[in-house]
């Protein structure tokens, strides 16, 4: 059975090696190894973990069995002047792919938007991610195509996604 939990503090470096295991994968051969490497340490490190928690992002672990297999952070954002919630990670480990964990996450951060009340859900994601037919299946479409600067010369070349509520 696969069960949910808030994460806290403590849990930052399940998050991390959540994220770091699961991120290379993704994102070699799109990225590079130095760009790659470079977010890593700027959006896995603990000390930016921490950051995005004091910035109010959600960290919510999805585990089975006593096994940590994957997680989702959010956060509440003004979006064209409507609240919205911005899910800033998914992350499966690949060994939990096809279980429905990144759909079960999806759908818990939709609800809590939803409690918010919440206009919609907004996500990026990179423009070759594989994850973009996962999040289109889901009802997400396409809102804008950016690319964001995120320092040492890399650039994030993203979709945002959005899911009326």
């Amino acid at each position: 059975m696969i069960s949910l939990r808030k994460a806290k503090e403590a849990d930052l470096h399940i998050i991390q090696s959540i994220g770091t295991i699961t991120y290379g994968p993704t994102y070699l051969e799109l990225l590079g190894q130095e760009q790659l490497d470079y977010m890593l340490g700027k959006f896995y490190s603990i000390a930016a973990l921490r950051q995005q928690l004091i910035e109010g992002h959600n960290f919510i672990i999805a585990e089975t069995a006593g096994k940590d297999l994957a997680f989702a952070s959010w956060s509440r954002v003004d979006e064209d002047g409507h609240l919205a919630v911005k899910l800033h990670k998914l992350y499966v480990l690949p060994e939990a792919h096809g279980k429905g964990l990144g759909k079960l996450l999806i759908n818990e951060v939709r609800d809590k938007a939803l409690d918010l009340g919440a206009k919609s859900l907004i996500l990026n994601v990179n423009r070759y991610n594989k994850a973009l037919e996962f999040y289109q299946r889901a009802g997400f479409k396409i809102k804008e195509t950016v690319d964001i600067e995120i320092g040492n010369g890399f650039f994030m070349n993203d979709y945002i996604l959005e899911l009326a509520l």
